[in-house]
């Protein structure tokens, strides 16, 4: 077996509206062969995984799996079952696969669903390898396997600490994505984004960063609030060490000026022998090191949330019991076996290590890793208790007192933070730490959640929750509408249309169009911007008030959305389009594909459908939220059901556009009130206008808004460019627009019928990824709406060779039965252009279906000036 690609859809796609990886695999020499043509295949494989016996598999039913390849089943759906089964053993849990044969005898597809995709792909590579090795009947070391498996799920999995925040933001339905491979999470769409590290969020200022991991000036600020802290000051060598010593008293703590995670620092240092001995340990970590004063009593951490305490632990140093026959470092490795127990932050607690610290602990109280404890008895194997060095926690977050409390959330205020971690030194919590002679000891800006969430006794506390609602308070919003929208033909004229509407009403519009990426009007970036990474481009701008998304069939079928639900979802048509492409076969299919943005809507949000579409009784079944149904005609039956229902619709009576809502009707405007419908005659305009509208209705713009927008909003090439864009060059007309596919073409044919021209000429190409029927179909169309042809082709032939896409276009206008004589093939797009209209006359109106906008439009207003040129020379002479 081979892999030949590997996709990654990290969000709602095609195949499912989780996670998934798309695996191309080649079988090979396995093509023809099943599960039963290997000698004990079946039950080496069960050996190895018992609880495929789990999967359900397409039966349905507990075992299901099994019975398929007791039956005989082939490889691509064992590397399946496989993958999951591998993800499953490592905590995943993931269900959802479906294997096709992609290719006649040997190419499969696998869709997998994945939670974290650098383990996807390794479970893919582990599990051919599996097979291979048990159809060759070779050794597989499962438990190698599974442990590099888990290293790869521990270098890119999130922290915990984000994690939760995650899962938590999930749950509550905010957006959240992870950037890159780190800890760093984006929640929120557009100006209520906001970014997340742990418990370390985008509000916090770095100077108090910068602050609290400067532990000498945190106390500073912290003594000149009253805050008890324990004293000490800051040496640079290890003289300066001994005279702080010294000066404070004995016993004495180091640590790193500047450190985390509890290390480098060594506590309880009693004399300067001791001091002298361990004063190496802090300068791996940092230069200048602190020496404070030892306190007596418990370690605790309190966790501040904006003004409230939301969670506190008592941190104890990791321990061993004696037994009398085993050795300090084999009781260890035994503790470690625990499986509460991981690398890292993978498991709620943290594996022992006997580093230097832990070794010279033991060593001043006379121990050493080689040494035989009692039975019973308890080896402390560090001072401190930091969960990142073995330590446990205790939950306790009910006990502390409420003067502690306020000691805390003023601490955190004092350094600046909005999250943090304040530790504090006690006999007991419970009471106030100035009783006890308690200090805080530090303030740590980005706090840990581990302690909390996965206590060593005591209860999880949902400290991530509280974090969240400090994020967003009850009531803020965390993202801005989105309206997305997808069809055949119209998307952009109705994105634009709807961005136009609302900029004039005073909102700051992302869009993603086929010509570009805009912010507030500007372009940011351009050229076709209609994937899943472009509409993840303007969710993330903090400048947004709504979101206007594109969204084109290439990336909706190779990458899935850019975004997790939009407020409204448009689907304008669907046409014969892009069939045989990226497995789309039938109109069918396409419209399977584009409803995946009809599905990923709001409860509370639109579909908005086209009810003339020969697709709309499915798309509407497939539609999520509620519908708003719209037509050209009130006549359309399906429309008509859904009024009567008392539902949303939009459609056109006596030429004007009419809202349906509730069972009452209001007239919104008039057609010939509308410019880019040219009176009603363009009927594609029409259809985009009321899909627009049914959209910026379905947002709760007001009505009187809708119409300015409409009536303001025109077809040039400020406004709409490329669509239906007229130029008078005297007494001709050249229309530039974007028609690509029949539907395209028969759009143009149908409007320049009702034009009163002598000539209708036209310059015509199709993209060379449109099947051979597709690109004569166009021809023969075009042999009834031209009177004269000039055919052109693409620069990017996209796989087609010079001309060949001309000869099949020259190929549908003679069966049309398509003067020869009238038809010209020119290459070059421009060239065609200016043939074209050197070559017109009075009165003729020259069509060109572009693939370069901008040079048709310089070359058009380049012909317009040297035209009114021509003419005011003219009338000097004449004058």
């Amino acid at each position: 077996m081979r892999i030949i690609d590997t996709k990654i859809f990290s969000g709602r796609n095609i195949y499912s509206h989780k996670p998934v990886i798309k695996v191309l695999v080649d079988l090979e020499e396995l093509s023809d062969k099943t599960t039963v043509d290997f000698d004990g295949f079946n039950d080496h494989l069960l050996e190895l995984f018992p609880s495929l016996i789990e999967h359900h598999c397409g039966l349905r039913k507990h075992g299901g799996f099994v019975e398929r390849i007791n039956e005989g089943t082939y490889f691509a759906h064992v590397v399946e079952h496989l993958i999951l089964e591998l993800q499953a053993i490592l905590g995943y849990e993931v269900f959802f696969g479906k294997t096709r044969m992609e290719e006649s005898p040997s190419l499969y597809n696998m869709i997998i669903e994945y939670c974290n995709e650098n383990v996807a792909v390794e479970c893919v590579k582990q599990s051919i390898y599996i097979i291979e090795s048990i159809i060759k009947n070779e050794s597989i070391d499962l438990d190698n396997i599974l442990y590099d498996l888990n290293e790869i799920k521990e270098r890119y999995e999130l922290g915990p600490s984000t994690k939760a925040i995650f899962d938590e933001a999930k749950k509550r339905g905010i957006p959240a994505r992870r950037l890159g491979n780190d800890s760093i999470l984006e929640l929120g769409y557009g100006k209520y984004s906001r970014l997340v590290q742990a418990a370390l969020t985008d509000s916090t200022n770095s100077i108090s960063i910068d602050i609290s991991c400067n532990k000498q000036l945190t106390k500073q600020l912290l003594m000149e609030n009253n805050i008890p802290v324990s004293y000490g000051d800051t040496a640079n060598s290890i003289d300066e060490a001994l005279e702080i010593a010294k000066e404070i008293g004995y016993p004495v703590v180091l640590k790193p000026l500047d450190g985390n995670q509890g290390k480098g620092v060594v506590l309880n240092i009693n004399s300067p022998e001791e001091l002298e001995d361990n004063f190496r340990i802090p300068t791996r970590y940092s230069d200048s090191i602190l020496v404070e004063k030892y306190i007596q009593g418990k370690d605790y951490r309190v966790l501040v949330v904006k003004d409230k305490v939301s969670a506190v632990a008592e941190r104890r140093a990791p321990k061993i019991v004696g037994d009398g026959v085993h050795t300090i470092k084999e009781l260890v490795s035994m503790e470690n076996e625990n499986k509460l127990r991981g690398y890292g932050h993978e498991k709620p607690q943290t594996k022992i290590r006997l580093d230097r610290v832990a070794l010279n602990y033991l060593e001043k109280n006379n121990l050493t890793e080689d040494s035989v404890p009692e039975v019973g008895q308890i080896v402390k194997l560090r001072s401190n208790g930091n969960i990142s060095t073995g330590g446990s926690a205790i939950e306790c977050t009910n006990n502390i007192h409420p003067y502690n409390i306020e000691l805390a959330i003023k601490a955190a205020k004092i350094i600046g933070l909005d999250i943090a971690g304040i530790d504090i030194i006690a006999k007991d919590i419970s009471k106030p730490i100035t009783d006890c002679g308690g200090a805080i000891i530090e303030v740590n800006a980005v706090p840990g959640l581990r302690m909390h969430l996965h206590p060593t006794i005591g209860n999880s506390i949902n400290v991530a929750s509280d974090i969240l609602d400090s994020i967003y308070p009850e009531g803020t919003p965390y993202s801005v509408p989105i309206v997305a929208t997808t069809g055949t033909n119209g998307k952009t004229t109705t994105t634009r249309l709807i961005g136009h509407s609302l900029s004039r009403a005073g909102k700051k519009v992302g869009m993603t169009t086929s010509s570009g990426i805009y912010i507030d009007n500007k372009c940011i970036l351009k050229g076709d911007n209609t994937g899943p990474v472009s509409a993840r481009n303007v969710l993330s701008s903090k400048e947004i008030d709504i979101a206007l998304l594109e969204v084109a069939r290439g990336g909706l079928v190779r990458r899935g959305l850019g975004y997790d639900v939009a407020d409204i979802a448009i689907l304008t048509n669907i046409g014969d389009d892009h069939i045989g492409l990226d497995g789309i076969e039938s109109v069918e299919d396409l419209a399977f594909a584009k409803s995946l943005v009809l599905e990923a809507v709001k409860p509370n949000g639109y579909s908005v459908i086209n009810a003339d579409d020969k697709m709309a009784e499915y798309l509407i079944n497939r539609a999520s939220g509620k519908l708003i149904l719209f037509s050209q005609t009130h006549k359309n039956e399906i429309l008509i059901k859904h009024i009567k229902e008392g539902n949303i619709a939009l459609c056109i009576e006596e030429d004007s556009i009419y809202i349906y809502n509730n069972f009452e009707k209001t007239k919104l405007i008039d057609l010939n009130s509308i410019p880019i419908t040219f009176n009603g005659t363009l009927e594609c305009n029409v259809e985009n206008v009321l899909a627009g509208s049914s959209a910026l209705y379905g947002l709760g713009t007001p009505l009187d808004t809708i119409r300015e927008g409409l009536e303001t909003f025109r077809c040039d090439v400020k406004m709409n460019p490329g669509r239906f864009n007229i130029f008078e060059l005297g007494n001709i007309k050249v229309m530039i627009d974007y028609g690509h596919n029949i539907g395209g073409y028969e759009e143009v044919g149908k409007f320049i019928s009702k034009l009163n021209v002598s000539r209708s000429i036209g310059i015509i190409g199709v993209p060379g990824d449109r099947s051979d029927e597709q690109i004569f179909n166009i021809g023969v169309r075009c042999s009834e709406i031209f009177s004269k042809v000039y055919i052109k082709e693409d620069m990017v032939l996209r796989g087609r060779k010079p001309g060949e896409v001309a000869n099949i276009l020259y190929e549908g206008l003679l069966s049309g039965n398509f003067n020869e004589d009238n038809i010209k093939i020119v290459p070059s797009e421009i060239e065609a252009l200016k043939i074209a209209v050197s070559e017109s006359e009075d009165g003729d109106f020259v069509t060109l279906f572009y693939e370069e906008l901008n040079p048709a439009v310089k070359l058009v207003t380049q012909l317009q000036s040297e035209k009114l040129n021509k003419n005011n020379v003219m009338l000097s002479a004449l004058s």
